[in-house]
């Protein structure tokens, strides 16, 4: 098992996990965090986002994931969705909110909580829908088979199951 997978297991894997994420457009594309260590080929894009804290509001983990992430600065908007992402060892409840940047600039960023070997975020760009879509589904966010354009992300509602 690499360090990547390793770490997510061990820090995340058999136990049920509260993540907010964030779905920010630009100029008709969506912002994408690729990782590794996760599913079947060790590459998983997927929107923004991470576990809140203890003490940490939806609103505020999402702010701060957002920056240490993509380096965006963020307003967080309306909830749109609820996802139910289960993916063993991994299972995690998902708040889906729209989101609108208000500073800083896009980068790769890291995740604290990994080892500086072990660090999971390999790219953080924008992708056209047409892109997102051209990777096989089990490397891309579930999310993304419900829909066929950006702006069908946004209409999703209520709770997703797989």
């Amino acid at each position: 098992m690499d360090k990547a997978r390793e770490e997510v297991t061990k820090l995340y894997g058999n136990r049920l996990r509260l993540r907010v994420c964030g779905i920010y457009s630009e100029k008709d594309r969506l912002l994408m965090v690729r990782h590794r260590g996760i599913g079947p080929t060790d590459t998983f894009w997927c929107p923004p986002g991470g576990g809140a804290q203890f003490g940490e509001n939806a609103h505020e983990a999402l702010v701060r994931e957002f920056k240490e992430e993509t380096g965006l600065d963020i307003a967080v908007g309306e909830l749109l969705f609820v996802n139910e992402f289960m993916q063993p060892p991994l299972h995690a409840l998902e708040l889906f909110f729209a989101v609108k940047a208000t500073g800083g600039q896009i980068r790769q960023g890291s995740d604290p909580e990994m080892s500086l070997d072990g660090q999971i975020i390999e790219e953080v760009r924008l992708m056209s829908f047409e892109e997102i879509k051209s990777y096989p589904p089990e490397e891309v966010h579930t999310l993304f088979q419900r829909c066929r354009s950006i702006k069908d992300v946004f209409e999703l509602t209520g709770y997703l199951k797989q």
